[in-house]
């Protein structure tokens, strides 16, 4: 089969290799699947590039362990284990892997070998394979962060960091359908499609700064990371909840930086301030199923990519523009 395979750390047109390479093994607990579309996110070129370095203590000081990429998925079942239950060849399905990649579930790929029980669900009949391939990382970590760590509640006003990208577009919507009024913050471009994803208000940034309008906000999710935790927390309520879930900042150890700040400043303030790292969820997942199946949710996507142009999907994904998701057609 074709896969994307990288031996080294780097840029996307130096180290990603379009190769033949062997159909995943399926274990006894596992499911084939016939990859129809992946999307990138940006866990993709943290592991490619290595950065930031501390990372590279789980995933290969000097290479990489694995050499597979690509998390999200959508596709056919092809052939299931012997333990399998819950899946049959010919189903349409979608879910995928984060963090802990390992080349037989990689989705840059023709084929992909998942655990039935892990982030793996029956495809929406209302999605097509690019749209459900958008979903599964990036509408879980919104789900997650809205829910598990904001702790939204109906009628809480919601602010959203970066209303314009992956889990950016999830997190608006999903704060709709769990009765918030909701507050995107994005640049002039993007105002009417984060409107149209159903944003009560949006703060354009290049115009104005949020954290210096005088609303507050009982959540408030940080996709972006271009405000300290101190700035932002003028935007919040007395008891306010601040999500930070912005990308790693800095190239050796950002994220445990960014966490610290956010500890010690919760500490000594009356707002909750705390980190955020999506989990794989087949249970979120079926959640998240049944919002797209009620047209509560509906993915935005981009652009879409050939397997053969993965790098330039990366590279453009990496540059922080992108409206919604970037697809991947296999």
């Amino acid at each position: 089969m074709k896969a994307i395979r990288y031996y080294s750390y780097g840029s996307p047109e130096v180290v990603l290799r379009l190769q033949d390479v062997d159909v995943p093994a399926v274990n006894d607990d596992e499911v084939l699947i016939r990859v129809r579309a992946a999307s990138v996110n940006p866990l993709d070129w943290h592991f490619m590039r290595g950065k930031p370095y501390i990372a590279r203590t789980q995933f290969g000081l000097f290479r990489p362990k694995t050499c597979g990429m690509g998390g999200d998925l959508a596709g056919h079942v092809e052939a299931v284990g012997r333990n399998v239950t819950k899946f049959q060849p010919g189903d349409e399905v979608f879910g995928g892997r984060g963090v802990g990649l390992v080349d037989r579930a990689a989705s840059f790929a023709e084929y992909a070998s998942l655990p039935e029980n892990g982030m793996l669900a029956k495809k929406p009949a209302n999605l097509t394979f690019e749209q459900a391939a958008s979903v599964p990382v990036a509408a879980l970590s919104a789900l997650q962060a809205l829910r598990d760590k904001g702790r939204i509640q109906a009628g809480h006003k919601v602010l959203v960091n970066g209303a314009a990208g992956g889990v950016g577009t999830f997190a608006v919507q999903i704060a709709k359908a769990l009765g918030a009024e909701v507050t995107g913050v994005c640049s002039t471009p993007n105002v009417e499609m984060v409107l149209s994803i159903g944003a009560d208000q949006v703060i354009d940034y290049t115009k104005e700064d949020f954290t210096r309008t005088g609303q507050r906000y009982d959540v408030l999710v940080d996709l972006v990371g271009n405000r300290t935790p101190a700035e932002s927390r003028r935007a919040l309520a007395h008891r306010g909840i601040l999500v930070g879930a912005a990308p790693a900042k800095g190239q050796w150890a950002g994220p445990v930086i960014g966490v610290l700040k956010l500890i010690v400043l919760s500490r000594i303030v009356s707002q909750t301030m705390v980190s955020f790292l999506a989990r794989e969820s087949q249970d979120d997942l079926t959640v998240l199923s049944g919002l797209l199946e009620a047209g509560k949710i509906a993915p935005v996507i981009d652009r879409t990519y050939q397997l053969n142009e993965v790098p330039e999907a990366i590279a453009y994904l990496e540059k922080g523009h992108a409206r919604g998701k970037v697809v991947v057609i296999v």
